[in-house]
């Protein structure tokens, strides 16, 4: 009952998602000069920029990604931008010259994208029935996930920090009969962190004199937004996907952070009393 209200909003923006998409999507128009700098913020680092005209200018970082490029352009006819971020999300835009700017920087949310690169084409007269419903899963997973990340959430203090690098669980959410971990990973350094890996696992305490503990992995049916690095200053979130289960008070799961060629290793403690409780 607790996720019931959660499950009619995503469903009801879910069912109505393949007839929004066979919609035309008008592209936005974006104006420029040859007086001022026009900054486009995007979701991800920019892997690639191009303009259709030479009166156009679009210039970002090619040697290290970052989010945001800058556009320039001088008297002559409209042309487009085409603008390809470091996941493969392809961006469109008419750019127009204008002598007088009303808007010098602009924020790209992630559902402005056209489409992906790499569109993954299924031809159903040569996949079977057991694909279609491993892909149909894993389209679900991906959708509730998103959903998932864009809300405002959090779990109290279920957090752990080391040399300014922190790793905290935002969220436990349980839906149909999996677990969604909804992770967060905060760079508050002036170093990258290159992630080597997060594992979860279920520790186990045996009481009594000699206390001792084993931990045994589990892997996730699903991973969303898994990074490989998160910049200095930056946050990444990421969730992952479970089969449901419940702990007795003698276990707890154990999330473990570890930095390739590094030394800031985290390991966060989640109780029981979480994961029987999800919301």
């Amino acid at each position: 009952m607790k996720t019931n209200i959660l499950f009619l909003l995503f469903f009801t923006s879910f069912a109505f998602r393949p007839c929004l998409a066979q919609e035309r999507k008008i592209l936005d128009t974006i104006f420029a000069n040859d007086q001022k700098n026009v900054a486009l913020f995007f979701p991800k680092p920019i892997r690639q920029g191009i303009t259709g005209s030479d009166n156009f200018v679009f210039t970002y970082n090619r040697e290290a990604e970052q989010y945001f490029g800058l556009l320039q352009a001088t008297p002559g006819k409209e042309s487009n931008l085409l603008v390809v971020s470091s996941n493969g999300s392809v961006f469109s835009y008419i750019v127009k010259y204008k002598d007088q700017l009303n808007q010098l920087n602009y924020f790209i949310l992630k559902s402005d994208t056209i489409g992906n690169e790499k569109p993954v084409v299924i031809d159903e007269s040569e996949i079977n029935k057991e694909e279609l419903k491993e892909r149909d899963k894993t389209y679900y997973y991906d959708n509730f996930c998103s959903f998932l990340v864009e809300r405002k959430q959090t779990l109290g203090r279920l957090k752990k920090r080391n040399q300014s690098i922190i790793l905290s669980v935002e969220n436990i959410v349980f839906d149909k009969e999996e677990l969604y971990f909804i992770i967060q990973i905060e760079n508050k350094s002036s170093l990258d962190y290159d992630l080597n890996f997060l594992n979860l696992g279920i520790e186990t305490r045996q009481k009594g004199k000699r206390k001792s503990s084993q931990t045994i992995y589990e892997k996730p049916l699903f991973k969303y937004s898994m990074p490989s690095k998160i910049r200095e200053g930056e946050t990444e979130k990421l969730v992952y996907v479970l089969p449901k289960f419940s702990l007795g008070d003698d276990r707890r799961v154990i999330l473990e952070l570890n930095e390739k060629n590094g030394g800031r290793n985290l390991k966060l403690k989640v109780p029981h009393k979480y994961i029987n409780n999800p919301n």
